[in-house]
């Protein structure tokens, strides 16, 4: 990613050089966040099965249930097909797919049905780390491996009722996002926070690295306004946030959102009140965000997870618990920071397939 030209007078020297070193450090593939116990991360490339370990594992003719938090937006879809194709090439069948519509309750429902299927392996992503934990366990109690996306239930330690947990470098992920705020509007302004108000380790853990980023490194930029919002239509909560904010800031120059669809709500309340100056910056490489970015218009730049390659990761430590084999802990893959420069190729890699037509169309 290319650097904007830096304004007279605005991001100092020191702090444009720390945003360099950042970038320097996720392109060698470094990760800046620990795992929801505190782990060290291991990246994918610190673990991989042998060939002969792979044979073996297309030998057992095991099966997979992917229990989703949710399941209609480009994230999770590229997770789940992430997991499909590592799944395939290993000769695990996929059983089910689920989606708890950000529903707790619907989850534990979808949990105890999956069980019926008796799946040798199961990969999911908990709404919610304690309304879901009992529910968890009547998986590991039964025998079943499982492997955990970006949240774990409370209480629970890998090695013990699960095999790992995968996630992007969410810290990673919070630090980039403040520094594309910080270069949009030039080192100076007031902000506001869209964050994620549940239990949820990753979310919280990018809204903990953007807010330390910008009061480390930014003092001409204030935080005066935080909105939290719950879901499940994150998109219309988002707007509501954004909408409450800046009917009581009219100075507020930014807005960050936790991921890409609740700034889809920012931009709809940004438009709503003729703010086109706004500056929205957020994580999650998401269509409807990349197609604004592609045209120049209200959000500047974004952080974006990696989930179809986070899939791929957690097909092979399902593998890993199959086999009984010593698996790490806390498996994280570096933030990718997207501007208008880099949109395409960052599309790419976030996804493994070409960009939709009306992206190229739009970048172009």
């Amino acid at each position: 990613m290319t650097l904007p030209a830096k304004k007279p007078g605005s991001v100092t020297v020191g702090t444009r050089r720390a945003f360099a070193l950042l970038l320097l450090a996720l392109s060698e593939n470094k990760v800046l966040g620990t795992g929801p116990n505190g782990e060290l991360p291991t990246p994918p490339s610190g673990f991989g099965l042998s060939d002969d370990e792979a044979r073996r594992v297309r030998e057992m003719q095991a099966t997979a249930a992917i229990v989703m938090h949710y399941g209609g937006n480009d994230w999770s879809q590229a997770q789940v097909a992430g997991l499909r194709t590592q799944f395939a090439e290993l000769g695990i069948e996929v059983v089910a797919v689920t989606d708890a519509g950000f529903d707790a309750e619907q989850q534990v429902a979808d949990i105890d049905g999956v069980l019926q299927l008796k799946p040798d392996l199961v990969v999911s992503i908990p709404t919610d780390p304690v309304a879901t934990a009992a529910a968890y366990q009547r998986l590991a109690d039964a025998g079943v491996k499982l492997v955990f996306m970006d949240n774990v239930p409370r209480g629970f330690r890998p090695g013990e009722q699960y095999v790992s947990a995968v996630s992007a470098d969410n810290f990673g992920n919070g630090m980039v996002s403040a520094h594309l705020m910080a270069e949009a509007l030039g080192g100076h302004g007031a902000i506001g926070l869209v964050y994620h108000e549940a239990d949820f380790f990753v979310t919280s853990q990018r809204c903990d690295a953007f807010c330390n980023t910008i009061a480390e490194q930014y003092p001409g930029i204030e935080i005066v306004a935080r909105e939290g919002i719950s879901g499940p239509d994150f998109a219309a909560d988002g707007e509501d946030a954004a909408a409450a904010m800046l009917a009581r800031h009219s100075d507020i120059a930014g807005i960050w959102a936790v991921w890409d669809v609740p700034a889809e709500g920012v931009m709809a309340a940004a438009r709503k009140l003729d703010r086109r100056d706004l500056v929205i910056t957020t994580v999650d490489l998401g269509l409807n965000v990349a197609l604004e970015i592609a045209r120049g218009g209200l959000v500047f730049g974004l952080a974006a997870q990696r989930p179809f390659d986070q899939g791929v990761s957690e097909a092979e430590l399902a593998a890993y618990g199959l086999l009984g084999k010593h698996a790490p802990a806390y498996v994280s893959l570096p933030a990718l920071p997207v501007s208008k420069l880099s949109l395409l190729e960052a599309w790419e890699s976030v996804y493994h397939k070409p960009p939709p037509a009306e992206l190229v169309q739009a970048a172009t």
